[in-house]
Protein backbone atom coordinates (compact mmCIF):
# COMPACT_ATOMS: atom_id res chain seq x y z
CA UNK A 1 0.00 0.00 0.00
CA UNK A 2 0.99 3.61 -0.77
CA UNK A 3 2.61 5.89 2.59
CA UNK A 4 -0.32 7.95 3.84
CA UNK A 5 1.15 11.00 3.21
CA UNK A 6 0.33 14.34 5.06
CA UNK A 7 -3.20 13.97 6.35
CA UNK A 8 -2.79 16.00 9.88
CA UNK A 9 -6.80 16.19 12.18
CA UNK A 10 -7.72 19.91 12.45
CA UNK A 11 -8.41 20.64 16.01
CA UNK A 12 -10.54 19.86 17.63
CA UNK A 13 -11.37 17.11 15.05
CA UNK A 14 -8.68 14.98 16.56
CA UNK A 15 -10.25 11.25 16.55
CA UNK A 16 -12.01 8.81 13.89
CA UNK A 17 -15.10 9.72 15.21
CA UNK A 18 -15.05 13.43 15.96
CA UNK A 19 -13.98 13.60 12.14
CA UNK A 20 -16.89 11.31 11.59
CA UNK A 21 -19.19 13.34 13.46
CA UNK A 22 -17.92 16.66 12.32
CA UNK A 23 -20.10 17.59 9.53
CA UNK A 24 -23.05 16.49 11.24
CA UNK A 25 -22.33 18.52 14.57
CA UNK A 26 -20.82 21.45 12.15
CA UNK A 27 -24.20 21.92 9.39
CA UNK A 28 -22.36 23.97 7.16
CA UNK A 29 -21.93 22.91 3.51
CA UNK A 30 -20.56 25.43 0.78
CA UNK A 31 -22.67 26.11 -1.82
CA UNK A 32 -20.90 24.48 -4.90
CA UNK A 33 -22.83 27.11 -6.95
CA UNK A 34 -26.11 27.32 -10.12
CA UNK A 35 -27.17 23.62 -11.26
CA UNK A 36 -29.92 22.22 -13.66
CA UNK A 37 -31.97 19.77 -12.84
CA UNK A 38 -31.88 16.21 -14.65
CA UNK A 39 -34.05 13.47 -14.04
CA UNK A 40 -31.76 10.31 -16.06
CA UNK A 41 -34.66 7.44 -17.00
CA UNK A 42 -33.34 4.02 -15.58
CA UNK A 43 -34.21 0.89 -17.59
CA UNK A 44 -37.55 -0.36 -16.12
CA UNK A 45 -38.86 3.05 -16.25
CA UNK A 46 -37.63 4.34 -12.48
CA UNK A 47 -35.30 7.36 -12.76
CA UNK A 48 -32.38 9.48 -10.70
CA UNK A 49 -32.41 12.84 -9.71
CA UNK A 50 -29.32 14.98 -10.40
CA UNK A 51 -28.08 17.70 -9.68
CA UNK A 52 -25.71 19.00 -12.55
CA UNK A 53 -23.48 21.89 -12.60
CA UNK A 54 -21.88 22.79 -16.00
CA UNK A 55 -17.87 22.61 -16.39
CA UNK A 56 -15.80 24.91 -18.07
CA UNK A 57 -14.90 21.70 -20.86
CA UNK A 58 -12.96 19.43 -18.46
CA UNK A 59 -13.72 16.40 -17.23
CA UNK A 60 -17.53 15.43 -15.52
CA UNK A 61 -16.85 14.95 -11.90
CA UNK A 62 -19.80 12.07 -10.35
CA UNK A 63 -20.29 11.90 -6.84
CA UNK A 64 -22.14 9.29 -5.61
CA UNK A 65 -23.59 9.68 -2.00
CA UNK A 66 -23.24 6.86 0.59
CA UNK A 67 -26.23 5.29 2.69
CA UNK A 68 -29.46 7.11 3.61
CA UNK A 69 -27.39 10.04 1.97
CA UNK A 70 -28.22 12.61 -1.28
CA UNK A 71 -26.80 15.32 -2.79
CA UNK A 72 -26.87 17.58 -0.34
CA UNK A 73 -24.82 15.97 2.20
CA UNK A 74 -21.82 18.56 3.36
CA UNK A 75 -19.33 16.33 2.22
CA UNK A 76 -20.95 16.20 -1.43
CA UNK A 77 -21.37 19.57 -1.71
CA UNK A 78 -18.00 20.35 -0.24
CA UNK A 79 -16.40 18.16 -2.78
CA UNK A 80 -18.44 19.46 -5.74
CA UNK A 81 -17.22 23.32 -4.80
CA UNK A 82 -13.68 21.87 -4.61
CA UNK A 83 -14.21 20.25 -8.20
CA UNK A 84 -15.95 23.01 -9.86
CA UNK A 85 -13.31 25.72 -8.94
CA UNK A 86 -10.63 23.93 -10.86
CA UNK A 87 -12.88 23.93 -14.09
CA UNK A 88 -15.20 21.12 -13.96
CA UNK A 89 -18.22 19.73 -14.61
CA UNK A 90 -19.85 17.89 -11.67
CA UNK A 91 -23.14 15.95 -11.17
CA UNK A 92 -23.97 15.15 -7.89
CA UNK A 93 -26.28 11.56 -8.43
CA UNK A 94 -28.83 10.62 -6.39
CA UNK A 95 -29.50 6.98 -5.96
CA UNK A 96 -32.89 5.19 -6.51
CA UNK A 97 -35.07 5.19 -3.78
CA UNK A 98 -32.73 8.42 -1.99
CA UNK A 99 -35.29 11.60 -1.26
CA UNK A 100 -34.53 13.10 -4.24
CA UNK A 101 -35.02 10.51 -6.44
CA UNK A 102 -38.25 9.03 -4.50
CA UNK A 103 -40.85 10.41 -6.40
CA UNK A 104 -39.30 8.48 -9.43
CA UNK A 105 -38.48 5.58 -7.63
CA UNK A 106 -40.21 2.13 -6.69
CA UNK A 107 -37.31 0.28 -5.08
CA UNK A 108 -34.38 1.10 -3.30
CA UNK A 109 -30.99 0.85 -5.15
CA UNK A 110 -28.38 -1.61 -2.92
CA UNK A 111 -24.28 -1.95 -2.93
CA UNK A 112 -24.72 -3.93 -6.24
CA UNK A 113 -26.62 -1.10 -8.15
CA UNK A 114 -23.55 -0.30 -10.24
CA UNK A 115 -26.07 -0.84 -13.33
CA UNK A 116 -28.35 2.20 -12.29
CA UNK A 117 -25.31 4.61 -12.28
CA UNK A 118 -24.35 3.40 -15.64
CA UNK A 119 -27.41 3.52 -17.45
CA UNK A 120 -28.30 7.03 -15.65
CA UNK A 121 -24.79 8.51 -17.10
CA UNK A 122 -25.72 7.30 -20.63
CA UNK A 123 -28.67 9.75 -20.42
CA UNK A 124 -26.47 13.21 -19.64
CA UNK A 125 -26.63 15.79 -21.76
CA UNK A 126 -23.40 15.12 -24.67
CA UNK A 127 -21.61 17.94 -23.41
CA UNK A 128 -21.48 16.65 -19.72
CA UNK A 129 -20.40 13.31 -21.32
CA UNK A 130 -17.35 13.95 -24.25
CA UNK A 131 -15.16 15.89 -22.07
CA UNK A 132 -14.54 12.39 -19.67
CA UNK A 133 -16.02 10.92 -16.18
CA UNK A 134 -14.50 10.96 -13.22
CA UNK A 135 -16.64 8.62 -10.66
CA UNK A 136 -16.04 9.48 -6.75
CA UNK A 137 -18.39 6.62 -4.39
CA UNK A 138 -18.23 7.28 -0.82
CA UNK A 139 -19.06 5.00 1.67
CA UNK A 140 -21.37 2.70 0.42
CA UNK A 141 -21.53 4.93 -3.30
CA UNK A 142 -18.20 3.58 -3.38
CA UNK A 143 -19.15 -0.03 -3.00
CA UNK A 144 -21.51 0.62 -6.07
CA UNK A 145 -19.16 2.32 -8.19
CA UNK A 146 -16.27 -0.75 -7.59
CA UNK A 147 -19.59 -2.77 -9.50
CA UNK A 148 -19.70 0.15 -11.79
CA UNK A 149 -16.87 0.16 -13.18
CA UNK A 150 -16.32 -4.15 -13.46
CA UNK A 151 -19.53 -3.90 -15.15
CA UNK A 152 -17.59 -1.89 -17.31
CA UNK A 153 -14.68 -4.07 -17.60
CA UNK A 154 -13.34 -5.00 -21.06
CA UNK A 155 -16.34 -3.44 -23.13
CA UNK A 156 -16.69 -0.03 -21.70
CA UNK A 157 -19.83 2.03 -23.17
CA UNK A 158 -18.68 5.57 -21.03
CA UNK A 159 -15.37 7.36 -21.13
CA UNK A 160 -14.69 6.65 -17.53
CA UNK A 161 -11.17 7.93 -17.21
CA UNK A 162 -10.37 7.58 -13.64
CA UNK A 163 -12.32 6.33 -10.26
CA UNK A 164 -12.06 6.71 -6.57
CA UNK A 165 -13.65 6.17 -3.70
CA UNK A 166 -13.42 7.20 -0.12
CA UNK A 167 -14.50 5.12 2.73
CA UNK A 168 -16.05 2.12 0.91
CA UNK A 169 -16.84 -0.76 2.05
CA UNK A 170 -14.71 -3.45 0.76
CA UNK A 171 -15.89 -6.68 2.45
CA UNK A 172 -19.51 -6.14 3.21
CA UNK A 173 -19.86 -8.54 5.85
CA UNK A 174 -16.86 -7.26 7.60
CA UNK A 175 -18.52 -3.61 7.66
CA UNK A 176 -21.92 -4.92 8.83
CA UNK A 177 -20.65 -6.96 11.61
CA UNK A 178 -18.12 -3.32 12.75
CA UNK A 179 -21.87 -1.49 12.43
CA UNK A 180 -22.85 -3.88 14.88
CA UNK A 181 -20.51 -4.03 17.68
CA UNK A 182 -21.39 -2.22 20.76
CA UNK A 183 -18.50 0.71 20.70
CA UNK A 184 -20.82 1.80 17.59
CA UNK A 185 -24.16 1.23 19.43
CA UNK A 186 -25.25 5.02 18.34
CA UNK A 187 -24.05 4.87 14.78
CA UNK A 188 -26.12 2.07 14.16
CA UNK A 189 -29.45 3.04 15.83
CA UNK A 190 -29.21 6.54 13.66
CA UNK A 191 -28.77 4.49 10.67
CA UNK A 192 -31.08 1.50 11.14
CA UNK A 193 -33.71 4.13 11.76
CA UNK A 194 -32.64 6.16 8.71
CA UNK A 195 -32.88 2.94 6.80
CA UNK A 196 -36.36 2.47 7.78
CA UNK A 197 -37.69 6.07 7.35
CA UNK A 198 -36.64 5.38 3.38
CA UNK A 199 -37.93 2.23 3.38
CA UNK A 200 -41.95 3.62 4.72
CA UNK A 201 -41.18 6.39 1.61
CA UNK A 202 -42.10 3.26 -0.54
CA UNK A 203 -43.97 1.89 1.32
CA UNK A 204 -46.50 1.71 -1.65
CA UNK A 205 -44.44 -0.19 -4.43
CA UNK A 206 -43.67 -2.74 -1.86
CA UNK A 207 -44.27 -6.44 -1.36
CA UNK A 208 -46.04 -6.41 2.64
CA UNK A 209 -43.84 -9.16 3.63
CA UNK A 210 -40.94 -6.96 2.73
CA UNK A 211 -42.05 -4.16 4.35
CA UNK A 212 -42.98 -6.04 7.55
CA UNK A 213 -39.38 -7.54 7.71
CA UNK A 214 -38.08 -3.83 7.27
CA UNK A 215 -39.95 -2.28 9.98
CA UNK A 216 -38.94 -5.13 12.32
CA UNK A 217 -35.51 -5.44 11.48
CA UNK A 218 -32.97 -4.62 14.80
CA UNK A 219 -29.91 -4.35 12.69
CA UNK A 220 -28.58 -3.61 9.64
CA UNK A 221 -27.71 -7.02 9.61
CA UNK A 222 -31.45 -8.30 9.44
CA UNK A 223 -32.89 -5.28 7.86
CA UNK A 224 -30.49 -6.28 4.49
CA UNK A 225 -31.69 -10.09 4.72
CA UNK A 226 -34.99 -9.80 5.63
CA UNK A 227 -35.77 -6.35 3.14
CA UNK A 228 -32.48 -5.12 0.53
CA UNK A 229 -31.44 -8.75 -0.53
CA UNK A 230 -34.52 -10.41 -1.59
CA UNK A 231 -35.98 -7.16 -3.17
CA UNK A 232 -32.58 -6.94 -5.09
CA UNK A 233 -32.50 -10.84 -6.06
CA UNK A 234 -30.18 -11.84 -3.57
CA UNK A 235 -30.96 -15.02 -1.43
CA UNK A 236 -30.37 -13.44 1.95
CA UNK A 237 -27.43 -11.12 3.62
CA UNK A 238 -24.96 -13.98 3.50
CA UNK A 239 -25.41 -13.86 -0.80
CA UNK A 240 -26.05 -10.20 -0.86
CA UNK A 241 -22.44 -9.01 1.16
CA UNK A 242 -20.72 -11.90 -0.92
CA UNK A 243 -21.51 -10.58 -4.22
CA UNK A 244 -21.43 -6.94 -3.72
CA UNK A 245 -18.21 -6.64 -2.00
CA UNK A 246 -14.80 -6.08 -3.86
CA UNK A 247 -13.18 -9.46 -3.90
CA UNK A 248 -15.15 -11.01 -6.74
CA UNK A 249 -14.88 -7.52 -8.96
CA UNK A 250 -11.65 -6.29 -8.94
CA UNK A 251 -10.47 -8.41 -11.64
CA UNK A 252 -12.98 -6.64 -13.95
CA UNK A 253 -11.94 -3.41 -13.04
CA UNK A 254 -9.94 -1.42 -16.05
CA UNK A 255 -10.43 1.77 -15.40
CA UNK A 256 -7.43 3.60 -12.70
CA UNK A 257 -9.13 3.69 -9.68
CA UNK A 258 -7.83 5.35 -5.98
CA UNK A 259 -9.54 3.01 -3.05
CA UNK A 260 -9.30 6.37 -0.08
CA UNK A 261 -9.99 4.79 3.72
CA UNK A 262 -8.52 5.61 7.12
CA UNK A 263 -6.85 3.86 9.69
CA UNK A 264 -9.51 5.09 12.34
CA UNK A 265 -12.78 4.79 10.49
CA UNK A 266 -14.91 3.23 12.88
CA UNK A 267 -17.23 1.82 10.17
CA UNK A 268 -15.27 0.56 7.85
CA UNK A 269 -12.44 -1.86 9.53
CA UNK A 270 -8.98 -1.24 8.09
CA UNK A 271 -8.02 -4.53 8.47
CA UNK A 272 -10.31 -5.09 5.76
CA UNK A 273 -8.29 -3.44 2.79
CA UNK A 274 -5.38 -5.40 4.22
CA UNK A 275 -6.71 -8.23 3.36
CA UNK A 276 -7.14 -7.56 -0.29
CA UNK A 277 -5.18 -8.96 -2.93
CA UNK A 278 -4.23 -5.28 -4.82
CA UNK A 279 -1.67 -6.84 -6.90
CA UNK A 280 -3.40 -8.45 -8.56
CA UNK A 281 -4.85 -5.14 -10.58
CA UNK A 282 -1.95 -2.73 -11.36
CA UNK A 283 -4.87 -0.14 -12.30
CA UNK A 284 -6.51 -0.52 -8.20
CA UNK A 285 -4.37 1.04 -6.12
CA UNK A 286 -5.31 1.47 -1.89
CA UNK A 287 -4.45 3.75 0.04
CA UNK A 288 -5.05 4.08 3.49
CA UNK A 289 -4.78 7.12 5.46
CA UNK A 290 -3.27 7.71 9.46
CA UNK A 291 -6.84 9.28 10.34
CA UNK A 292 -9.73 10.68 8.72
CA UNK A 293 -12.14 8.98 10.43
CA UNK A 294 -15.41 8.01 8.16
CA UNK A 295 -15.95 10.22 4.94
CA UNK A 296 -14.35 13.04 7.18
CA UNK A 297 -10.07 14.14 6.02
CA UNK A 298 -11.12 17.68 8.21
CA UNK A 299 -7.16 18.86 8.16
CA UNK A 300 -6.45 22.67 7.86
CA UNK A 301 -7.00 23.62 4.66
CA UNK A 302 -10.36 24.83 3.78
CA UNK A 303 -9.48 23.67 0.12
CA UNK A 304 -12.02 20.61 0.25
CA UNK A 305 -11.53 18.10 2.47
CA UNK A 306 -7.73 16.38 2.11
CA UNK A 307 -9.76 13.73 0.69
CA UNK A 308 -10.51 15.84 -2.06
CA UNK A 309 -6.99 17.11 -2.24
CA UNK A 310 -5.41 13.46 -2.68
CA UNK A 311 -7.66 12.64 -5.40
CA UNK A 312 -7.30 15.32 -7.50
CA UNK A 313 -3.59 15.00 -6.96
CA UNK A 314 -3.27 11.01 -7.56
CA UNK A 315 -5.80 11.24 -10.12
CA UNK A 316 -3.97 13.80 -12.03
CA UNK A 317 -2.28 11.92 -14.26
CA UNK A 318 -5.25 10.54 -15.81
CA UNK A 319 -7.26 13.95 -16.39
CA UNK A 320 -6.20 15.78 -20.09
CA UNK A 321 -4.93 19.36 -17.94
CA UNK A 322 -3.32 17.20 -14.84
CA UNK A 323 -5.26 18.42 -12.71
CA UNK A 324 -4.00 22.03 -12.58
CA UNK A 325 -6.38 24.86 -11.58
CA UNK A 326 -7.22 27.08 -14.67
Amino acid sequence: MLEPGRFSPRFPWLTGDLQTLRDTLRRDPPDPGPFIRLWLALPDNDALSAAWHEGKGRETVVLVHGLTGCEDGVHIRRSAAFWRQRGHGVLRLNLRGSRPSMPCSRKPYNAGAGDDILAALRGLPKEAITPGLVLIGVSLGGTQVFDALAREGDAPSLPIVAAATVCAPVDLAATSARMMAPRNAVYHGWLLRRMKQDAALLARHLPPALLAAAKAARSVRTFDDGYVAPLSGYAGADDYYARCSLAPKLARIRAALLCLTAADDPWVPAVTYAAVDWASNPRVTPLVAPGGGHVGFHDSSRDGSWADRTIAAMLAPHLATNGSVP
